[in-house]
């Protein structure tokens, strides 16, 4: 057998990170097109990491030129397979101490939409784009994000084909709704041997009967938020709402009645007093099979953009229920910790968005679409790996939570949310590594991942987005 050409080397630790791929990638020019791909995403922010960017050449006159050319050919001619770089990813995740998924973890669903021009590019249409708050034209991705008090990382990305796609529309039985996908997420994860506490998901899956379901039939534990308008059939007179439920329990600050306080604790050491409230109506309560939990800074106001509304089928620790049921009880605290953790998601969006050009592809193809969402992906992993991996690498202690748990039920009188701001961005990557056209460097994988999470929020999660 013919030995394998040594690519050049990327700068630092990055090198020893791609190594592990190395044999998925069966040609000499695929393995430097993987280095020198992930060199140009890990960047600092302020370069584009489109093809010309990555490639280090003027913008659209520099398309033609031969780096960029070898990228352009690496996305959307070669023969790798970006399922096989997603099951090594996890794989390296896996294997570390530092990152390895456990029982108390969430497994975060959620979609993002990017606006794109035209009608060639795959998966492209008119829908609502988060991104942008709006209905337009352009492409949704669902993600599956793994995620607890230390870390959080995505475990898979698919994207969302519109009707218009399919011959047959929706009816066309290879269309799949953005829950079906979701689904097929959660039970990927499972079958990787990615465990978890919880599936945590937005309103939008929280209220599709088919996801719910499927969380059913896959007997895993999920935390979803549900609208306030959220409605069963009920007798006139009878409370019949979620919101309904909320209101129809009295609250005072010398007498809060059913509603339990609850200490949130986050990342920069600061803490705030919220309220939860067991729900029991109609098909909910503490004894049937889902419970619904009004989670909210003021029981008096219920705020929109701090107020939840939750459905779990965990059970009540010390229940009847929980006695008989495979998974494991979880009280008021331990359902609004995991769906504390949603946050992450969205905070990984503006990460691999901003830092690492998730939507900044120049490509039509599928195929190259999902090379260059995986290459992202490993980006954004390298910095976990590699950090874990070094020696006396630490975060600041303010930024370091002392226990996986912080929420814990307290007395205590009601407090307002604190009004602090996210810390500011700061770039991924400072300083200069060898290499020609190399501008930035990975050589330091504690600076980049330390810039990645100090963008995170230590305000409380806002909302049910």
């Amino acid at each position: 057998m013919t030995e394998r050409k040594p690519a050049t080397p990327a700068p630092g630790p990055l090198e020893d990170y791609i190594q592990h791929f190395d044999d998925l990638f069966a040609k000499l020019n695929q393995r430097e097109g993987v280095r020198r791909y992930l060199e140009g995403l890990l960047l600092p922010m302020e370069r584009n990491k489109t093809l010309t960017g990555l490639a280090n050449t003027e913008p659209v006159v520099g398309a033609q030129h031969a780096a960029a050319q070898k990228l352009q050919w690496f996305l959307s001619e070669s023969s790798w397979d970006p399922a096989e770089v997603n099951q090594r990813r996890l794989a390296l995740l896996l294997a570390e101490t530092a990152t390895a998924p456990y029982a108390g973890g969430a497994l975060v669903i959620d979609e993002t939409g990017d606006r794109k021009w035209g009608d060639k590019t795959a998966h492209v249409g008119r829908q609502y784009l988060g991104s942008i708050g709006k209905v337009e034209n352009g492409v949704v991705s669902v993600h599956s994000l793994w995620a607890d008090e230390r870390c959080y990382y995505p475990v898979e990305v698919e994207p969302y084909t519109p009707a218009r796609w399919f011959a047959r529309g929706k009816a066309d039985p290879a269309f799949r709704t953005k829950p079906q996908i979701a689904l097929e997420q959660v039970a990927g994860a499972l079958a990787a041997g990615v465990p978890f506490r919880a599936v945590v998901a937005d309103s939008f899956y929280g209220e599709n009967l088919g996801f719910v379901e499927g969380l059913e039939e896959l007997e895993v534990g999920y935390v979803l938020a549900l609208q306030p308008s959220h409605a069963w059939w009920h007798p006139e007179g009878e409370v019949g709402s979620v919101a309904e439920v909320a209101r129809s329990e009295p609250w005072q600050p010398e007498a809060p009645g059913a509603w339990q306080q609850l200490n949130r604790r986050f990342r920069d050491g600061h803490q705030e007093v919220w309220w939860a409230l067991e729900g029991a109506a109609g098909p909910y309560g503490p004894t049937s099979a889902q419970r619904l939990l009004i989670v909210t800074t003021d029981p008096e106001t219920l705020p929109e953009l701090s107020t939840w509304y939750l459905l779990t089928n965990l059970p009540v620790p010390q229940s009847q229920r929980a006695k008989n049921h495979p998974l494991p009880a979880a009280s008021l605290a331990e359902v609004v910790r995991l769906y504390g953790l949603r946050v992450w998601v969205e905070q990984s969006y503006k990460q691999v968005k901003n830092s690492l050009g998730w939507a900044q592809y120049q490509v039509r193809s599928d195929l190259a679409i999902r090379r260059h969402w995986q290459l992202v992906c490993c980006a954004f992993s390298f910095c976990w790996w590699a950090a874990g991996g070094q020696a006396g690498w630490a975060l600041d202690q303010a930024d370091q939570p002392a226990q996986p748990d912080l929420t814990e039920a307290v007395p205590g009188k009601k407090k307002r949310p604190s009004s602090r701001s996210p810390s500011p961005s700061a770039d991924l990557a400072h300083g200069a590594a060898p290499g020609a056209g190399l501008a930035g460097t990975v050589d330091y994988a504690a600076t980049l991942l330390a810039s990645l999470v100090r963008q995170t929020p230590t305000t409380s999660v806002t909302g049910t987005a």
